[in-house]
């Protein structure tokens, strides 16, 4: 599905899309969908402190700052499931390593 986004979405989109397998078939959906959704509603709120009479500056500084923080923790959240999914894989390495030498003997 790749070469369908080819060009629209950077390498960490295709990171994501590699963390998902069969056990969890929608993950970059559910991930993406979870951001688009509160994204949608800071925005919306950015769009009327911007159309309000005077300006509510107060309700755009938190909505910027929401969503910034937004995109931030998608981020940190990616990132740490990364890590989590090299260190699992790292020990079941380990694992199936020792269960051939076992199983060798």
């Amino acid at each position: 599905m790749v070469w369908l986004w080819q060009g629209y979405l950077d390498e960490q989109f295709i990171q994501l899309e590699d963390l998902q397998d069969d056990a969890n078939p929608n993950f970059v959906e559910e991930i993406v969908t979870l951001f688009y959704s509160d994204s949608a509603r800071l925005i919306h709120g950015i769009e009327q402190a911007l159309e309000s009479n005077p300006l509510d500056f107060n309700r755009l500084e938190a909505c910027m700052h929401q969503f910034k923080g937004s995109s931030s923790r998608c981020m940190r959240t990616f990132q740490q499931v990364k890590q989590e999914h090299a260190i699992l894989r790292r020990k079941l390495e380990t694992y199936f390593q020792l269960a051939r030498q076992a199983g060798t003997a």
